[in-house]
């Protein structure tokens, strides 16, 4: 396994991180998860990720019992706050009171004394931002987090943060958890530029499009024990499998094989090449899935087979003014 710094941190995280949306606590069996959590820390994956939302505290509960196995100091544990846990109307958002409650209870659920990286889930746009930062900066000062960071915010969003925490002497947020995939490259528009410029890391979610980018829809077929057939759990993925997309997955997945990789590991590859991304959180079903997928760590793509990608994909995005393919921000180099 390869490890990265979290922004302009000394924390350093396996490039391949284990997720716990759809996962954990949902719809897999215990026995299953269990074994994805041990084959990914036998394979050196030190970064978990969950949040007190999946599955109303069920994935956490899950993952702090699996996680009892393992040494503590050796894992960097991440959970989020936001989204409603109850019809409480203080039990949502990010005001100081719903944050305090919130990490007591992971805290609780996870059965352990601090959390790694702690986030916001979204953006709340009926709390005052400096309520929020210093809540999470209170939180570090006590030692229940280490870190503090947010997921799908927008550009102007993290810069005033930022600009928030360096007025009031707070800690600010070092990292950020969007959705980026070789399907979905709208974080290159403005959100990873505004991330490398003030020092966030970037854990990124949903790197294979929820199971896009791994093949197994090809020819539009759906599996009966994948995602997409269960229509409690994934609804959205159906509207993923166009005619179009899975001709273009399945041209990238002839590329991956001339490469000699899977095409999992091509699209993480292709995630994890670019600055100033940390981390893949990948999910998985079968502990199978976390061997492959852990093997794109330290893959190095060429420029050449990047703009192979880019030909094959069509899904650069352009720049409104001058209708070219924006460039994004320089590629990892150890």
């Amino acid at each position: 396994m390869e490890y990265r710094n979290l922004g302009n941190t000394g924390l350093k995280i396996s490039e391949i991180g284990l997720g716990s949306w759809l996962t954990f606590g949902n719809s897999i069996e215990k026995k299953q998860a269990q074994n994805c959590i041990k084959t990914a820390y036998d394979l050196g994956i030190n970064f978990y990720d969950t949040a007190d939302a999946y599955n109303k505290g069920a994935a956490e509960s899950f993952l702090g019992e699996a996680l009892q196995n393992y040494e503590r100091s050796k894992i960097v544990l991440a959970s989020k706050c936001y989204f409603p846990m109850s019809s409480d109307p203080n039990d949502r958002g990010l005001s100081r009171k719903h944050i305090f409650e919130s990490v007591n209870a992971s805290l609780k659920r996870l059965r352990t004394d601090y959390l790694d990286l702690y986030q916001c889930h979204r953006y709340d746009h009926d709390t005052p931002l400096e309520e929020t930062v210093r809540a999470m900066n209170d939180l570090v000062q006590q030692g229940k987090i280490l870190y503090w960071g947010v997921s799908q915010w927008t550009a102007a969003q993290i810069q005033d943060a930022v600009g928030i925490a360096k007025a009031t002497g707070c800690y600010p947020p070092i990292s950020n958890q969007p959705i980026y995939n070789i399907i979905n490259r709208s974080l290159e528009v403005e959100v990873m530029r505004t991330c490398k410029n003030n020092g966030l890391g970037i854990v990124v979610f949903s790197p294979l499009a929820q199971g896009v980018l791994t093949g197994k829809y090809s020819g539009g077929t759906i599996p009966k024990d994948s995602r997409a057939a269960n229509d409690n759990i994934n609804q959205f993925m159906k509207k993923r499998l166009t005619p179009d997309t899975l001709k273009r997955v399945d041209d990238l997945k002839s590329l991956a094989g001339d490469l000699e990789l899977t095409l999992s590991q091509l699209a993480l590859a292709w995630t994890l090449y670019h600055a100033p991304v940390t981390s893949a959180i990948i999910g998985a079903s079968k502990a199978e899935q976390v061997e492959e997928n852990a093997k794109a760590a330290g893959v190095q793509l060429s420029e050449v087979a990047m703009q192979e990608i880019d030909n094959i994909m069509g899904s650069a995005p352009v720049d409104q003014y001058t209708g070219q393919p924006i460039k994004v921000l320089e590629i990892h180099r150890d």
